[in-house]
């Protein structure tokens, strides 16, 4: 009985994983659609990113990777000196291993 319900379970999950392929809601349309950033109403520099991801991916994708590293050191620097400036040092830490 647990081998038949492995089974029946098994079968029902391959279902749920392979049911969306079989609805193809875009039908014939699907190799017609474009993804574009609407530029009509913006200005400055996001228009400029705006413009970028429309016409040259490979330089938003650059501009993404170093915008993210650049923002992640900035936030891990300040939250390193706010929790220095309250009494945590993490610098002297000791790291125990069991």
């Amino acid at each position: 009985m647990k081998r038949m319900i492995h089974r029946l379970s098994g079968m029902c999950a391959a279902a749920w994983l392979l049911l969306p392929s079989l609805a193809m809601a875009a039908g014939d349309k699907a190799t017609n659609i474009v993804v574009v950033a609407d530029t009509r109403r913006v200005e400055g520099i996001m228009r400029y990113f705006s413009d970028l991801y429309n016409t040259n991916i490979w330089l938003f994708a650059v501009w993404t990777v170093l915008l993210t590293v650049v923002m992640g050191c900035t936030l891990g620097f300040m939250m390193d000196f706010i929790m220095e400036r309250t009494g945590l040092d993490l610098k002297s830490r000791k790291i125990v291993e069991h």
